[in-house]
């Protein structure tokens, strides 16, 4: 695992501060500050709009799909990039519902991200058709799936505890009733092994500002199975899905393959930024960074269990059940959390009681894992936590 501590060095991680929120936002690759002024001094200064052409930014969203592809398991010209999450949701779950016209029902689980659900429900309220979103226990799954099922649309990993969907078994059980399968990959992409071609599925979306460490607003992907992409008609018809979008034609055509999935213009130099900081991911194999996420994890997990009787686990036990984050569960988990930020130890807070923390091999050491399990130890049993700067709720937590 020696190859992760030399790509440490890759990532600008502050003096003093234990980094375990990447599941959240990844900290800045060191070659994204340049990448970002090179795009913006030295194509947009001087180019102008010819760096559409010059520069190639025209092509970013299917190059950049590709790159995360690899990381995915989806094959070369299946995955684009550009928009929000939110929007692939739609995107994905319209196309879905549309190619599955008798059915009326979208299953999701309880562990759902919550705008996967907003946009679902805000989606199916405007068809006005009567469908119904079905929102169950994750554990119910794969009994509610039924011929009724014209979708299941899920988080492959709970962002509140890290429980890890088996995608393939699921998926199965999807197109053995007829239906579709959704899968949001946002704490799934850059941190484990994930193969969407290998479990046939049909649609997968996430965004790249969390484990892909594109940055505060980095723009999402989708991926569309390539023998289903033509089939698909593209709710939001953007001019740049269209077949030819400077024929500037007033009917539109849909392009070619996962080129229709794309709405607006891309955001070139955030697009610039992600791609900068795929680089950190080649020659990374991962299978390995897996091994070495669950090392990390269950150190945690026994460290922080031996310093503290106080905290209950939240995350599945059994590590080829859970993504790479590990949660706990405190009464005054907020409180807690905002003790650690401030011994700068970062991780973060989710209603109503779960303390948060992501791993992230890439940069992440076990010395500092055990700084953070003995921090989380000696805050807890001090009641450090119980002071008033500590308890104020802030607007992100």
């Amino acid at each position: 695992m020696s190859g992760f501590t030399t790509r440490r060095a890759l990532f600008v991680l502050p003096d003093g501060i234990t980094y375990l929120d990447g599941n959240s936002l990844g900290p800045l690759p060191r070659a994204a500050a340049e990448r970002a002024r090179a795009t913006v001094a030295d194509e947009w200064g001087p180019l102008l709009i010819t760096g559409w052409n010059k520069a190639g930014w025209m092509d970013l969203p299917r190059k950049l799909g590709d790159r995360i592809g690899k990381l995915i398991g989806a094959p070369e010209g299946s995955t684009v990039v550009g928009d929000t999450l939110s929007i692939k949701v739609y995107q994905a779950l319209a196309s879905a519902l549309e190619l599955r016209p008798e059915r009326r029902v979208v299953l999701s689980d309880s562990g759902n991200f919550p705008t996967d659900l907003y946009m679902a429900k805000g989606l199916l309220d405007s068809l006005g058709k009567g469908h119904e979103l079905k929102v169950v226990d994750p554990e119910a799954v794969a009994d509610a799936i039924d011929e009724s099922v014209a979708a299941i649309m899920l988080t492959q990993v709970d962002y509140r505890t890290g429980r890890l969907h088996d995608m393939k078994a699921l998926t199965e059980k999807a197109h053995a009733h007829g239906a579709l399968a959704i899968w949001d990959l946002a704490h799934s992409a850059g941190a484990l092994p994930v193969d969407l071609t290998g479990c046939d599925a049909d649609f997968a979306v996430g965004c790249t500002y969390k484990y892909l460490n594109g940055g505060p607003g980095a723009p999402a992907f989708i991926f569309v199975r390539p023998d289903l992409v033509d089939q698909v008609r593209p709710a939001l018809s953007g001019w740049l899905g269209h077949a030819a979008p400077f024929a500037f034609d007033l009917d539109y055509r849909p392009g070619d393959g996962i080129s229709r999935m794309r709405v607006g213009t891309p955001p070139v130099i955030q697009m610039a930024v992600l791609d900068a900081a795929l680089d950190a991911f080649e020659g990374v194999d991962m299978a390995d960074l897996r091994a070495r996420s669950i090392e990390l994890s269950e150190q945690f997990i026994a460290e922080v269990e031996a310093a503290c009787r106080d905290v209950t686990l939240a995350s599945p036990r059994d590590p080829a059940h859970r993504g790479s984050q590990v949660s706990f569960r405190h009464p005054e988990g907020y409180a807690v959390m905002q003790a650690l930020i401030a011994r700068g130890i970062i991780g973060d807070f989710r209603a109503p009681d779960i303390i948060r923390f992501g791993f992230c091999p890439l940069y992440n050491t076990a010395e500092e894992v055990s700084r953070a399990a003995a921090a989380i130890g000696e805050i807890v049993a001090t009641g450090e936590w119980d002071r008033p700067e500590f308890r104020t709720r802030k607007a992100v937590t």
